[in-house]
């Protein structure tokens, strides 16, 4: 430390060229406690200030500032000082060579604090320096450890002692060493900034036996009383060295075990237990205990015991059995697909022994039968027909059990053969039928009238209704246009249908439904007996006039017509009562049929087909003609028989 001498005139120069106050100090310096300390000082001032009546100096303690009267350590005008401080100091440096330099003996605890100098060059030439030394009191020596000792790293152990005592030089012991491996010692003398140190290192290798242990630093000055000692305690720092838990087992269903793991290492480890990948419990402890009561077949598996301090990870496991029946297996969800898809079926279990796993759809066997935990049943390119429950049946010697799930099969609209249009009483009932996933919308179309009907359109008697994944849709017609080869009304009806995938439309077939030819047979029939029965009656007339008048009728045109009209008037009155009876006759057979075919009747014109409306029936008037020759038939007449002529009325 003694170098300052020779550069203290060097500092003066350089610092003279600058013409400040300035003064330079050790920041940080420290003394073992009942020992010296010499604080080194050199300061400047201006060049231009020449000191009045010498040059003096103060060192104060604790703050710079004179008017808050901070205790004085020394003074060169007086020996007036703190009484801490009295016979305790001593200016070693030269003040008209700007030297400031301060021994302090015997120095205690109390001592310790900052420390600032003054110049007093005479009358207002008085300067307090902003810049401080921080004196440090020790009252053992300090030892430089790690943050962390790791067993095995090489380890190094420094010891300081300050040297800062002119008149008192330390020495440095460790203590307590003879059990460390191979121990090394070395030592040091450091100087910064003018302060001294004196270093001891002291350097091994530790081990994990060596944790806890107690290592010591001595320092003492010769031919004194002072003797300083700092004791530490080795914490080394290892990863778990060994993990130990219960040997495998076997355990029947219900029961319970318990599961034992212990760990050394330093810190102690995180020791946790893990079943699979999951955590079941953890501490920071020596040892921990898992307990598990009521074991079910779930928890038949590895259990892994984990040591972990941050320094390493050790882990030891052990197999648990369970003897159980199968539980529910695991199956995929329940799903919604693409016709044509090409899809994997999973069915997973445990049991012990291994159950049989086998697949059935809607009770049927599918797939085969496989013994393992695991089955996988692949559909490729599924139909509509693949559509609906598959269940995976799990069996072995001590049960079964089972899981199902629905797959639904979507697909486009596809028309069913039904889909046509028929002739019905009175008109035409058109039918479309279809079939998809989702079910599909019906529309009608009909070309003639530019007319689209659906759920939105009222007219046309719209009817419709879906039955699962089926759809149905009706109109009715009725119409007296023009007649196909067949006899019907021709129709052009067109439907679509439609859903998310695909959308089709076709021109419906017309057919002849055999209940209504059976309507038009019989009606036909009844309209021949109808005309035969008025025939008939006519002829019945003329027969019995020709009774009432007694003479043969002869082929002559009546006198009076009028006369003989009137004469057949009443006949003819009753013969209206019994076409009207025919004509009810024939309504009630038709209220029969329609209860035989169920049609209600109800029919919407359209079209050509408005002119279908239910007629009233016109009477024939029947008007003799008399016994007039029948030049312009046939040339010959017949004396016998009484001619009519039968015009609408």
């Amino acid at each position: 430390m003694w170098c300052l001498e020779l550069l203290l005139p060097l500092l003066l120069i350089i610092n003279d060229a600058r013409c400040q106050w300035n003064v330079w100090v050790p920041r940080d310096i420290s003394a073992m406690t009942n020992s010296c300390v010499v604080i080194p000082c050199t300061f400047m001032y201006p060049s231009g200030i020449r000191p009045y009546r010498g040059t003096h100096g103060i060192w104060y303690f604790g703050q710079p500032y004179p008017q808050l009267f901070p205790p004085v350590v020394f003074k060169s005008r007086t020996d007036v000082v703190h009484e801490s401080y009295k016979g305790r100091t001593k200016l070693l440096g030269d003040l008209h060579q700007r030297n400031c330099t301060l021994l302090i003996n015997n120095i205690g605890a109390e001592h310790s604090g900052k420390y600032y100098f003054r110049a007093d060059l005479g009358g207002a030439n008085m300067y307090t320096y902003p810049d401080f030394s921080e004196l440090k009191v020790l009252d053992q020596p300090n030892i430089d450890v790690p943050e962390e000792i790791v067993s095995d790293v090489s380890l190094e152990l420094t010891c300081y002692a300050p040297d800062n005592c002119p008149e008192m030089t330390p020495e440095i012991q460790w203590m307590y060493i003879d059990y460390l491996p191979d121990p090394e010692l070395s030592s040091d003398f450091l100087e910064d900034g003018n302060t001294a140190v004196l270093s001891s290192t002291l350097t091994f290798t530790p081990r994990p036996m060596h944790n806890g242990q107690l290592l010591g630093c001595r320092v003492y000055y010769p031919n004194t009383t002072l003797v300083y000692e700092r004791l530490i305690s080795l914490d080394i720092k290892y990863s778990p060295r060994s993990v130990w838990v219960n040997v495998s087992s076997e355990v029947m269903e219900g029961s319970s075990v318990m599961l034992h793991c212990e760990v050394d290492s330093n810190p102690p480890s995180r020791i946790s237990w893990m079943f699979g990948d999951q955590e079941l419990l953890w501490d920071t402890a020596s040892n921990v205990s898992l307990s598990l009561d009521d074991v079910t077949p779930a928890q038949e598996g590895i259990y892994t015991c984990y040591g972990d301090n941050g320094y390493g990870i050790m882990n030891t496991s052990l197999y648990l059995a369970v003897n159980y029946p199968p539980r529910e297996p695991v199956v995929n969800d329940s799903m919604t697909i693409l016709e044509g898809s090409t899809l994997a079926l999973h069915c997973s279990t445990q049991g012990s022994p291994a159950p049989t796993l086998t697949w059935l759809k809607d009770g049927e066997l599918v797939g085969t039968i496989t013994a393992d935990d695991l089955s996988v049943l692949e559909i490729v390119e599924i139909t509509p027909q693949g559509d609906g429950q598959y269940r995976c049946l799990a069996e072995n010697e001590h049960g079964r059990a089972s899981s199902s799930f629905n797959i639904t099969v979507e697909y486009a609209p596809v028309l069913l053969e039904e889909s046509k249009c028929t002739v019905v009483r009175e008109g035409v009932q058109c039918v479309c039928i279809a079939t998809g996933n989702p079910e599909p919308t019906i529309e009608f179309y009909l070309p003639d009238v530019n007319v689209t009907i659906n759920e939105t359109d009222g007219r046309y008697n719209f009817y419709t209704h879906t039955d699962g994944h089926t759809s149905t849709g009706m109109i009715k017609l009725r119409e007296k246009g023009e007649r196909v080869d067949n006899g019907g009304p021709a129709v052009n009806v067109h439907c679509s249908y439609f859903n998310t995938y695909g959308r089709e439309s076709v021109q419906l077939e017309l057919q002849q439904e055999k209940k209504y030819m059976m309507a038009v047979i019989v009606g036909t029939i009844g309209g021949v007996a109808v005309i035969a029965f008025i025939i008939a009656a006519v002829r019945y007339v003329g027969h019995n006039n020709k009774k009432e008048n007694g003479t043969p009728r002869q082929d002559v045109v009546l006198e009076n017509p009028a006369l003989y009209y009137s004469a057949v008037k009443k006949d003819k009155q009753n013969l209206r009562k019994k076409v009207l009876k025919t004509e009810l006759l024939g309504s009630k057979f038709n209220s029969i049929l329609e209860e035989t075919t169920g049609e209600d009747g109800d029919y919407q014109p359209v079209g050509s087909l408005a002119g279908l409306e239910r007629q009233e029936l016109n009477y024939a008037a029947l008007e003799f003609i008399g016994a007039r020759s029948r030049e312009g038939a046939s040339g010959r007449g017949d004396d016998d028989s009484n001619y009519t002529e039968i015009k609408a009325k």
